[in-house]
């Protein structure tokens, strides 16, 4: 088993081309010629994540988030991002990030998620036009019985495991069709307002944003790790189920950078 043979196999539902202009999804360390002995899988790479890796005698992780987003200017111990190269670099661990092609993918990480809220009837949010390719951003979808609006945040937060959720001014009404898109979605929330959408699941949802439903929408920021986190469970499963006898396992290192202070 080599890095080539588990790279082409996720870029055959998340084509490298996918992915968005500023992004930098793909191989990030090593050679897609070397042998692999077993596979950490990861949402974002840190020092922890490398630890976990070398403790496990693994020598690929595969990410969500790439770790080289920018360009570095050099490796030294100066930040997380250089010391974590460096020791993947010293115990030969190569490195793969799906991203914004996952993020894209029919099959990919906001599908995983529209399941695990048990949404039905999916359909992207916002499809790209191209040729016979399926992909676009988001992912829209319909619940079989629509539910109270402090029913539907109970429930979001139970299934994203988080303490709390920002969320715009209740409309009053019950939410049946939702519109979601994992990670940075502000974007996308035109097109959940144009598809007459009852609520919006997303992240990093910036204050001024929260004004501009206007009682059309609920919106939700149920935050970034959280409504991405079972990326690692689909990456995982793409992985095994083309290999079966392949050793692959999801990394025990949480890696949520965002903490959070619940009054009691």
């Amino acid at each position: 088993m080599t890095v080539k043979d588990i790279f082409d196999c996720l870029t055959e539902i998340a084509p490298l081309h996918w992915q968005e202009s500023y992004d930098n999804a793909g191989l990030q360390v090593g050679d897609l010629n070397d042998e692999v002995r077993k596979a950490l899988i990861c949402l974002d790479i840190t020092e922890g994540i490398v630890d976990e890796a070398i403790a496990k005698n693994c020598n690929l992780v595969i990410s969500h988030h790439p770790l080289i987003f920018r360009g570095l200017k050099h490796l030294t111990p100066e930040t997380y991002i250089e010391r974590a190269v460096m020791k993947a670099i010293k115990n030969d661990i190569s490195m793969i990030s799906m991203h914004t092609n996952l993020d894209n993918s029919f099959l990919g990480v906001n599908r995983v998620l529209a399941e695990r809220l048990g949404l039905k009837n999916l359909q992207f949010l916002q499809p790209v036009a191209c040729g016979v390719e399926n992909h676009g951003a988001g992912m829209i979808g319909t619940f079989e019985n629509p539910m109270e609006e402090t029913d539907f945040l109970q429930f979001v937060s139970e299934t994203i495991d988080t303490p709390c959720l920002r969320h715009s001014a209740l409309t009053g009404r019950k939410i049946r069709k939702v519109a979601l898109c994992g990670g940075s979605g502000s974007p996308f929330m035109a097109e959940a307002l144009r598809n007459q959408a009852d609520a919006y699941l997303t992240a990093d949802v910036k204050y001024h944003d929260f004004f501009l439903p206007e009682g059309q929408i609920l919106l939700v920021d149920g935050g970034h790790f959280e409504t991405e986190q079972f990326t690692k469970e689909l990456i995982n499963e793409l992985v095994t189920k083309k290999f079966p006898n392949f050793a692959a396992e999801i990394a025990e290192t949480r890696t949520n950078a965002v903490c959070y202070f619940v009054k009691n």
